[in-house]
């Protein structure tokens, strides 16, 4: 028999660490490969981790509700065969019983070695906690980034005093450097303390879900990390909108599913970012990436979250297959079969805000993405004509945040001026959805 390791997965681009949102297995059950062994968390997807083996369940390292980084071990299973026989595993044993005595002992005089996730040392170093007073609750006593969320929380964070055998120059030498520290930290990873509000009786208290803590945590990062600048063009879609309608029908009965005006704003998105490829660029520290696929992120929204799924190389297909794509998109999000794979990879996110009657709205940016354009309900309202006279006309308007880093307004002017011209030239005459 052979011991095995199950470690986290990356579920996603960017993803660095998971959170065990719920274990579908226990210590001592047998499982087949690929079976599903936990559910877990991230800031972009919910999934579940398969078995990478056949056997039996020896140990869950991390409890429901830990986070832990990519490539971390969530738990062991002894599986059959393996290239180890009876006297190397017992050769392991020792060499293990010994590493460990030694790693104790270690652990003894020097603290600071003691065997913490990349999580939770990056926490303690940010707020200045000595893990040596901390209790953990995770598997055996550890130490798991819930347990030190929970005193940052309530503020009693544990500092160890300072050492007597610590020379006083040293220490004096090391305190601004460590106040310094403290100062430069950005804002997005000092957290709030939760606000005391109060509950009266017939207030209701609702849980917050894993999947609501995720979508607040990626918010959070997109507004503390990139320079929101936003800026709205006004765009007249009578003629699209005579053109959609006047072959809606036909289309649905041919195809089978429905012609929505999203697909046609996706497409002209598409189609600009193509002409404008600056737009469809990440902020990368020393860097800015310029994408060379044009992959659309889509918003949909569920009744308590919201999933971003994404249409790759949309500049290369038809309206009909944009179309296709947002229909079975948001079948999947609805009925809970949207896999991680359809959440990677997007360069710029369109967001169907009008679907629920929106007209102005400012979009936060859909990290690591420099932009996102929301897409306001189409109203019908008097305009004045080139020719002076008024006339009632379909209208919506096109908000577009942008991150201040990667975009100037100019180019973003641009950008939005060819989506409206290519949105208003839209017409029976000069577009084809197929």
């Amino acid at each position: 028999m052979a011991i095995e390791q199950i470690k986290m997965p990356q579920l996603g681009e960017s993803v660095t660490e998971g959170t065990i949102s719920k274990w579908l297995v226990s210590v001592g059950d047998t499982v087949n490969k690929y079976d599903p062994l936990a559910e877990v968390m991230t800031d972009k997807v919910n999934a579940e981790v398969p078995s990478s083996f056949t056997g039996v369940i020896k140990e869950l390292i991390a409890g429901e509700g830990d986070t832990l980084a990519v490539g971390e071990v969530i738990l062991t299973i002894e599986v059959e065969g393996g290239n180890t026989d009876e006297a190397a595993g017992k050769e392991n044993f020792k060499t293990e019983e010994k590493a460990a005595s030694s790693e104790t002992k270690l652990e003894e005089s020097s603290p600071s070695k003691a065997r913490y996730s990349p999580a939770v040392l990056k926490l303690s170093q940010e707020h200045g906690i000595d893990l040596n007073l901390v209790n953990g609750t995770g598997a055996g006593g550890r130490i798991t980034r819930k347990d030190l969320q929970k005193l940052i929380d309530s503020g009693d964070i544990p500092q160890a005093e300072a050492r007597q055998e610590e020379p006083a120059a040293s220490q004096k030498a090391q305190e601004p450097a460590a106040q310094t520290q403290v100062q430069a930290e950005p804002a997005a990873k000092q957290p709030a303390a939760a606000p005391n509000v109060p509950v009266v009786p017939g207030d209701i208290e609702i849980p917050v879900t894993g999947v609501r803590k995720a979508i607040a945590a990626n918010m959070l990062r997109s507004k503390h990390e990139a320079p929101h600048a936003w800026t709205m063009m006004e765009v007249d879609v009578t003629n699209l909108v005579d053109y959609r309608n006047s072959i809606k029908n036909e289309f649905k009965t041919k195809e089978g599913f429905n012609l929505t005006f999203f697909a046609f704003f996706v497409k002209a998105v598409a189609q600009a970012l193509k002409e404008y490829p600056q737009i469809n660029s990440m902020w990368a520290g020393d860097k800015i990436i310029q994408k060379k696929d044009i992959n659309i992120s889509i918003a949909v929204a569920t009744d308590d979250a919201l999933f971003v799924p994404v249409i790759k190389h949309a500049d290369e297909k038809t309206i009909k297959g944009i179309g296709r794509e947002i229909a079975e998109l948001a079948g999947k999000v609805r009925s809970g079969k949207l896999t991680s794979a359809e959440m990677q990879g997007g360069t710029f996110t369109v967001n169907n805000t009008g679907s629920f009657g929106s007209v102005q709205s400012m979009g936060i940016i859909n990290y690591p993405q420099a932009a996102i354009l929301q897409v306001e309900s189409i109203v019908k309202r008097p305009v004045v004509m080139n020719n002076g006279m008024i006339a009632v006309r379909d209208m919506v308007n096109l908000c577009m945040s942008l991150d201040h880093r990667v975009l100037d307004g100019l180019v973003c002017g641009r950008f939005l001026q060819r989506v409206k011209e290519i949105l208003e030239n839209t017409s029976k005459e000069n577009t084809s959805v197929y």
